[in-house]
């Protein structure tokens, strides 16, 4: 049941006066339930409380964080039809989507408990001593990854199971050891809640601290800056737009002790049709890649905002067949009236940038809070001089760039800033003459998809999702997979230290049986 309250800890809380509502854009009405935003007191209650659950959350082992991973997986599903009808009210979004969101996120849950359960995720390294070693005797030295304490986890609008609440962010810093306080999205703080509620349910089930768990509302900024500002935060993982988690990153930075922030943010998603695909199969590419711009109505971060070729009649008829197959997609709802607004605003502004060619602009009627797609077209010369044509427009909003050759094609990809995906269309034995553009594409992208479509992340360790800035905050990592759980960890080492005040990872005896590398050979022996 939703209370609009706030959870700090295993309580309830509801100490402020602003308030708030969600809305539901498929019926333009605004949510019954009301929401209270978190205060100073709440927000510094919710520290100290993952402060104080860190010192003994970060050694529970790895068994006991799996029971506790599965048990939220199970209370998330017991929630059953509440949260289908609920993230479909606040989201505009079917229920098969929910659905489809809700088994991902379950899935994140428990493969993540299947980690730390066989735990040699930790990198146990282990250097033996060599105390007959001349001129100089060599220590004994043992290393494994230990967490960085409390994170804060900003929910994402357009993912509210798999990127908020429980999502992949708070799945992986808790399979770590890491406390998690979720900053509530206000789109669809009713979601959060009840997901928040089965957190708390099975942190206490399985006997974790009180604390290892916060859930705070708020409608504004302010709840955010202050979390990011907290001296016992540390470490933050946020989804969404550039303009949002650059300010997190420098706010962080700017603290007396810098904390990281770990942010997935724009991209546009570059796909290069090679001449010979176009050429060969350009119709059925049209299609394929009209479902894909509008797919979720565009809102997905792997959209693809970005098409690029080299001048022909294929290309030309290419680009007539988009526009026509995109025209056939009925519009669909996006979140909320505030992403309708940036969408045609940011629309707007591409739209009027000289040079830009509608290739078509869908005019009928629409309800409101639908999204109607676009298509256009520029000259590689105008995109290489036109940095505003670079931007993201979030929505189902898609760019032709016509390069003049294989040159300007490598020129326009090595100008585009960081981004998540890029996908190269090409005829068999077609891509090995390119080597050039794919180069630049690996250089700017975090995964690069043959003859696909970037839209749609799977969820598996060889997963990155990620990608030189702006696309992430810090490209070495990945947003989605269990190697994510490498964000909220760092390296430490214990020299000399006897065996019995060690951490069972680090004994000679290796009683978890885990995978080590012990003098540069990897084993399960003991020492």
């Amino acid at each position: 049941m939703i209370s609009g309250k706030n959870y700090i800890g295993y309580q309830q809380s509801a100490k402020g006066d602003t308030t708030y509502t969600t809305f539901n854009p498929q019926l333009n009405i605004e949510n019954s339930h009301v929401f209270t935003e978190a205060t100073i007191s709440e927000i510094n209650e919710a520290a100290h409380l993952a402060s104080e659950a860190f010192k003994t959350f970060r050694s529970i082992s790895g068994e006991k964080k799996a029971t506790f991973l599965n048990a939220i997986a199970d209370e998330i599903l017991a929630l059953d039809d509440e949260l289908v009808s609920t993230y479909c009210s606040e989201t505009g979004l079917p229920e098969g989507r929910a659905k489809g969101e809700r088994g991902r996120t379950i899935g994140q849950l428990r493969s993540f408990a299947e980690l730390v359960a066989e735990g040699s995720w930790v990198e146990a390294t282990i250097d033996t001593a060599q105390p007959e070693r001349q001129p100089m005797p060599k220590s004994d030295i043992r290393k494994l990854m230990v967490p960085l304490g409390p994170v804060v986890v900003f929910g994402a609008s357009n993912f509210p199971l798999a990127y908020s609440t429980a999502g992949g962010d708070t799945a992986a810093a808790l399979a770590a050891g890491c406390p998690v306080i979720v900053k509530s999205h206000p789109m669809h703080a009713g979601t959060g809640e009840l997901v928040a509620s089965a957190i708390i349910k099975a942190a206490q089930k399985t006997g974790m601290p009180n604390g290892v768990f916060s859930n705070l509302n708020s409608s504004g900024i302010d709840v955010g800056t202050q979390l990011v500002k907290h001296p016992e935060v540390k470490a933050v993982g946020f989804t969404g737009s550039i303009k949002g988690g650059r300010a997190l990153y420098d706010l962080a930075a700017q603290r007396e002790e810098p904390i990281p922030v770990f942010a997935e943010m724009g991209s546009i998603n570059p796909v290069v049709i090679l001449p010979d695909a176009i050429k060969n199969r350009g119709e059925a590419l049209a299609k394929t890649y009209a479902s894909s711009i509008t797919l979720g109505t565009g809102q997905f971060c792997t959209n693809p905002g970005l098409l690029l070729g080299i001048e022909s009649d294929a290309l030309t008829h290419f680009i007539k067949t988009l526009s026509e197959d995109i025209l056939k997609i009925e519009p669909s709802c996006m979140l909320h009236p505030n992403i309708v607004g940036a969408y045609e605003s940011n629309k707007a502004r591409a739209l009027a940038q000289p040079d830009l060619v509608i290739s078509v602009d869908y005019n009928s009627e629409v309800q409101a809070n639908y999204a109607k797609q676009v298509i256009t077209t520029v000259k590689g010369t105008t995109f290489l001089e036109n940095p505003t044509l670079h931007q993201e427009v979030f929505g189902p909003y898609s760019m032709v760039v016509q390069c003049e050759d294989a040159n300007q094609l490598e020129q326009v990809i090595s100008k585009l800033e960081g981004q998540l995906t890029g996908t190269v269309i090409a005829e068999p034995n077609e891509a090995s003459n390119y080597t050039e553009v794919i180069s630049a594409m690996q250089n700017r992208v975090g995964r690069i998809i043959y003859n696909g479509v970037p839209t749609g992340v799977e969820v598996c360790p060889s997963m990155v999702h990620g990608g030189p800035y702006p696309a992430s905050t810090d490209s070495r990592f990945t947003a989605v997979g269990i190697h994510s759980i490498n964000r909220w960890v760092r390296p430490f080492s214990y020299q000399d230290w006897p065996n019995d005040l060690l951490p069972e990872e680090l004994k000679n005896e290796n009683p978890l049986g885990i995978s080590r590398l012990v003098n540069n050979k990897q084993t399960h022996d003991c020492i």
